[in-house]
């Protein structure tokens, strides 16, 4: 995999870039501008080379918001210099190509619009290839998508790897080749069948295996405990009681849970009621896990330990960020919504390295690599 820094001579050369903009978006602003920052690096040098660099994005907006990338594009401007084209045609997207200047940028609107991209239409990648001469992927957190602007258009272009791809890929291989111990590993969210095979390569990997969040829920069940109205999976309870026999596995001692009165309180997982939802992993919990932390050489983290959209199951996430923030070891977050929790207390200049990705950090942590970084091999 080549990277930006062997690209050569791209003055007034065309470069398609594809950046990660998915971010939130609130009242038509950006509430988390964290992705956005991220590629400014890559984008910047580009521009001193001379190029023309054209940005390649998408947005999937939540609870009925517009999927335009204009606030996105609001927000850059602030940033570096850049201009926005809402035109998804591409007769007009070559013309509009044409008309800037090496060192210029245009952010494209949202590549989603393109009913091709999620399809992976060769024939679009080809279409958008014509236009360019060099690809560049700094898009780590959707490089898990076998997506058209992600592993088909690279197929027809010179291809590079941003700087903010390279520095996910350098970190979180990391915790691929470690040799450094004690090594923990915390893994929240919620479906255990998606997230198998990696609990069972780090309980090799790592010396504890910390589950917080919905997946330990499937395991209280398995143990035969009242879950009440927690959110479980249907991975076979054999299975999970397989796992449970690994000592390295550290399941919570405690949990805080809220009745359907909205009543919330902490107790052990086989104390759990009918009419009662598990919501956080328990303040007892944190307690015995502070030690390890604090001794740790390395720390993997990815995912919230508690059902992050409720102010009731956030506190655990916030307590166990505030321990690694002081942690010498070499600590590594991942993670969306736990990202956006590391930008909200304004902590992530105290890890070692905080990652872009959710499911694409997953993915290669299981994998060692993932589809939009294969392509530019």
């Amino acid at each position: 995999m080549k990277t930006i820094k062997q690209i050569g001579n791209i003055k007034n050369k065309v470069v398609f870039v594809r950046v990660d903009y998915n971010v939130p978006i609130v009242n038509n602003k950006v509430a988390d501008p964290f992705r956005i920052i991220s590629s400014i690096p890559t984008i910047d040098y580009l521009k001193k080379k001379g190029a023309k660099v054209v940005l390649i994005a998408h947005l999937e907006p939540k609870d009925g918001a517009s999927d335009s990338l204009i606030p996105v594009a609001r927000y850059l401007n602030r940033k570096t210099k850049i201009k926005f084209f809402a035109n998804n045609d591409l007769g007009k997207i070559q013309d509009e190509i044409n008309k800037i200047k090496g060192g210029e940028v245009i952010l494209l609107e949202n590549i989603r619009k393109f009913p091709g991209e999620k399809g992976n239409d060769i024939k679009l990648a080809k279409d958008f290839a014509k236009m360019g001469n060099f690809y560049v992927n700094d898009a780590f957190s959707v490089s898990h998508r076998a997506h058209m602007s992600l592993v088909s258009i690279p197929k027809y272009l010179p291809s590079y790897a941003g700087f903010q791809l390279e520095k996910e890929i350098k970190n979180l291989s990391l915790a691929l080749n470690n040799k450094k111990h004690p090594f923990v590993f915390i893994l929240g969210g919620s479906k255990f069948s998606t997230k198998m095979p990696l609990v069972k390569k780090y309980l090799k990997n790592a010396d504890c295996v910390f589950l917080g969040g919905a997946l330990v829920n499937s395991f209280f069940k398995a143990m035969g405990y009242e879950v009440g109205k927690s959110l479980v999976d249907d991975t076979d309870p054999k299975i999970l009681l397989s796992i449970i026999k690994n000592k390295k596995l550290c399941l919570p001692v405690d949990v805080t849970v809220v009745d359907s009165k909205g009543n919330s309180r902490s107790c052990k997982p086989n104390e759990v009621k009918k009419d009662e939802s598990i919501m956080d992993v328990g303040p007892l919990s944190v307690k015995l896990l502070e030690p390890m932390l604090t001794n740790a050489k390395l720390i993997l983290w990815n995912g919230p330990l508690g059902k992050y959209e409720s102010s009731i199951g956030v506190g655990a996430t916030k307590s166990v960020l505030k321990i690694i923030s002081n942690v010498k070891g070499e600590t590594i977050i991942g993670g969306g919504d736990t990202v956006d929790l590391v930008n909200e207390m304004k902590i992530a200049d105290k890890f070692t390295f905080v990652s872009t990705g959710g499911g694409a950090a997953l993915d290669f942590l299981a994998n060692g690599t993932l589809p939009g970084i294969k392509a530019l091999k």
